[in-house]
């Protein structure tokens, strides 16, 4: 019999993680060990836990209490953001793979999964809504609907805007998409849709792939993705690598009507240098789900921007892709344990 632990929390129940365990194609039959990871919060609260899990990784926060007497003897470990620390893999001696039902990796200590030759697989569970939620921040911004809703509410009746000299439609714009993983490629098909003329940027997608996935851009190298782009959209993962990658050096290569959109991670972008681009006007606007801290604090320099729309790190939530992701990790482990090898297998890949 197969031993599969499953750990709910506030947005994932454990109820809804152990019915997804249950229907994994396994060669035997299965146990599944629930665990909870302050389940007991409401939406608000639990949100102060996962800032602190995405700043500061799994060791940041308390692991389930009892996980680790269990996990010596479990072949599966199945999560939503409830943290896989190092001391848990350690003392891991079964698992087969590690299943969490979201993008971010920040809950888990990968390395020490690499050590151990765990696979970790993930799911991208609220990529339908980030890729509607982009494509409303670009004609948010673009269009200033945000802003004109702002002065109304104040008794204004704003017709003129600092982007007025760049104002078209989205067709006639060029998007340009920093990064093509699941949620990239979900913005790219939204455009395809409207006629949008799209380029971008990935080093590890080739145009071939696209063309089989029937998805049409032209990859250009990042050089030209910010020269190029008249609204430059976010959608790379955060790393090492990644981390401010988005600063001085490419953002004065854009033009000055262009726009910056990031629903991905602040951490993408500098902070400083994209602030002193939008105060002198040298790019035309951003529009921002993330922020580099959230809250905002009162001050905020952001927030005597005319040139900016903000959100507060909404574009994912809805009220059906987050309870429901189990199911969706459900099929994509179906298909691992199938294939052997999947796209979203984010570790051990060489």
């Amino acid at each position: 019999m197969k031993k599969i632990i499953v750990v709910g929390d506030a947005l994932v129940s454990s109820e809804t993680l152990e019915d997804a365990a249950y229907q994994l194609d396994l060669d035997e039959p299965v146990e599944v060990k629930r665990f909870e990871w302050y389940s007991n919060l409401q939406k608000e609260q639990f949100q102060e836990k996962i800032l602190q899990i995405e700043t500061g990784g799994s060791e940041a926060v308390d692991i389930p209490e009892g996980i680790l007497e269990e996990i010596p003897t479990a072949d599966y470990l199945l999560v939503h953001i409830a943290p896989i620390s190092e001391e848990m893999i350690q003392a891991a001696e079964k698992l087969k793979f590690i299943g969490t039902c979201r993008g971010g990796l920040e809950h888990i200590h990968l390395e020490a999964c690499d050590r151990k030759q765990i696979p970790v697989i993930h799911v991208i569970r609220n990529a339908e809504p980030v890729a509607d939620f982009t494509l409303g921040l670009m004609l948010a911004e673009t269009r200033n609907i945000a802003r004109s809703h702002h002065y109304i509410k104040q008794g204004k009746w704003v017709k003129a805007f600092a982007n007025d000299p760049y104002k078209k439609t989205l067709s006639q714009h060029t998007v340009g998409l920093l990064g093509l993983g699941y949620i990239g490629k979900l913005v790219l098909k939204r455009l395809n849709g409207l006629g949008v003329n799209v380029i971008a940027y990935d080093p590890y997608v080739d145009a071939e792939k696209l063309k089989r996935e029937d998805l049409r851009a032209k990859l250009v190298g990042l050089e030209d993705l910010f020269r190029q782009s008249d609204i430059l959209s976010i959608h790379a993962r955060l790393t090492d690598e990644t981390e401010n990658l988005v600063n001085k050096s490419y953002l004065q290569l854009m033009k000055p009507s262009s726009y910056i959109i990031n629903s991905a991670r602040a951490g993408l972008v500098n902070r400083e240098d994209l602030l002193n681009v939008l105060k002198e006007g040298a790019i035309a606007g951003a529009a921002l789900d993330v922020a580099w801290t959230e809250p905002l604090e009162e001050n905020d320099d952001f927030l005597s921007l005319e040139n900016v729309t903000m959100t507060s790190h909404i574009a994912g939530d809805t009220v059906d892709a987050i309870p429901r992701s189990p199911y969706l990790l459900r099929d994509v482990l179906n298909d691992y344990l199938k294939k052997g090898m999947s796209d979203m297998l984010v570790n051990l890949k060489e």
